[in-house]
Formats: structure tokens, sequence, C-alpha cells
């Protein structure tokens, strides 16, 4: 872990980053973009308003993670230092980074940028502990990179993007092991279908899944299984902010009912 002069002395600043939860088992749940918040010496700097921010972060992953024993929950904003991206995109600095959204009130200095790439190293580092431990103690690693996903991006009054391209439910398995993990996927896209009968639940139709999932395939090769699951905003306004609590239960309810069989299926091919 790095040295930062802003936190006291024995004060793990990775606790404020991003906050680890164990747990036995090979099973982890991870919300890489569930945080909001920014460090004080970027708040000034941002031009984008809170719910400007929320609408590109992924409120409410955090308490899907609760699906895992082991979770990992990112505190911070993507727009502090995207985790979910290769470290030289990591940094939103210019409109073209970030949906051509108006970022920062002057360049971000080389000091800031350097402050948020720390931070994702560090995550990194604690990740590759993490699941290292994990794959000596029972072969493999099981991991949940769970998300959200706009699909109004038009104004809070236009039509939602086109179902046939926007799923309700993204599995994203672009860089998973099919042959040896094919099944684990299978399960996870039938059991999610069958606990919401009314969701549509599809395979790399938006996504393909993001960095941590490339990360994981070329540190760990098959050791590690993960599944990229991104959730449209159907449980929430996108624009507004606001939640619809009994959907966001839903998926809760529907996840905690999936995934022990998708663990089952994960053992069988450990």
């Amino acid at each position: 872990m790095w040295e930062n002069p802003r936190h006291p002395k024995g004060e793990d600043p990775m606790q404020q980053f991003a906050t680890f939860i164990p747990g036995e088992g090979p099973l982890v749940a991870v919300a890489l973009h569930a945080g909001h918040d920014l460090r004080p010496e970027l708040v000034g700097l941002s031009l984008l308003t809170d719910l400007e921010r929320l609408r590109e972060e992924d409120p409410h992953t955090a308490e899907w993670s609760a699906c895992a024993p082991t979770r990992v929950i990112v505190n911070r904003s993507r727009f502090e230092v995207d985790c979910n991206r290769p470290r030289e995109r990591a940094v939103y600095r210019i409109p073209e980074d970030a949906w051509g959204l108006p970022l920062w009130r002057e360049p971000l200095t080389e000091a800031a940028i350097e402050e948020s790439l720390r931070e994702y190293d560090a995550l990194y580092e604690r990740m590759h502990r993490l699941l290292s431990g994990i794959i000596a103690r029972h072969g493999a690693a099981l991991v949940l990179d769970l998300h959200a996903y706009n699909h109004r991006r038009d104004g809070a009054d236009a039509l939602p993007a086109p179902q046939a391209e926007n799923p309700d439910v993204n599995l994203g398995t672009g860089h998973l092991d099919h042959v040896r993990w094919r099944r684990v996927a299978d399960t996870f896209r039938s059991g999610f279908a069958g606990a919401m009968p009314d969701a549509d639940v599809r395979e790399n139709v938006k996504f393909r899944g993001g960095h941590l999932a490339h990360w994981c395939s070329q540190t760990f090769g098959s050791a590690v299984c993960l599944l990229a699951i991104e959730f449209k905003k159907t449980y929430m306004d996108e624009w507004s902010g606001e939640l619809d609590t009994a959907a966001c239960a839903r998926i809760s309810t529907a996840l905690e009912g999936v995934v022990p069989r998708v663990e089952e299926a994960f053992l069988a091919h450990v």
C-alpha cells in the first residue's frame, strides 16, 4: 500500500477509496462503479452536478453485492478514477473520455492524476492478493462483476434505446474461458431469466466485459471465472435519480436465488 500524507499514519487509505469485505469460499462480488464521492481537491474542480455524475455511475450495485460472502465495493466516483478501464484511460481528462460531458474547470494537474492512479494501482494490487489467496485455497475464483447501464441517453422525455440492442440484463463473457466455464455462464443466464421471467437476459449484446474482466483473464487465466453483469437502469430513473425500490429489491432477490446455483456449477469444474 502506498503512503499518503492526507491520511494519519497507520490508517489504510484503501478503506476510504474501496471497501473489502472478506468472506468464506471462492465467490466474490465486485461493484467498481458504485461510488459517488470525490476526494476534496477534485470537488471544487468538477463542472458536473451530483446528479450528472450519478447518471453515469452504477447506484445500488453495492447493495446487490451482498449476494456474495466476499465483496469489493469502490466508494469513490468513476469520475475520480475508473477502475474498469485500462490504466492509461482510467482518469477522465477531457469530455471525449466521458460521454462528451464537461468535466473540469481547469485541466487536472499531473499530481492529481498521479494520486488517482495510485488509488487505481492499489485497488488492483489488493485484488491480486485477494484472488491469489482464493485460488490457493479453492483452486479457482468466481467473480461477479456488477454494473448498471443507461438506456435513455437522448433525454428524460425521449424514448428509451431500442430493446433489441439493450437487454434488461447483459451478461458479458468476452474474456471468459468458455471451455471450462461455459456451464457457469449458462446457469446464470437461464437461472436469472427464471427468477425474473419478465426480464430480457442475453449475453454479449451491449457489453462483453471491461478491464477487470480482461485483467483477470490476463493475470490468472482460467483460474478466475468472471461474469460481467450489466443491469439496465429500469430499476431507477437515470435522469432524476429516483429509485424504484421494488424493482431494485427484485434484482437483489433474483441474485440471491440464482447465485447458489451458479456457484454450484462453478464448483463442479474446479
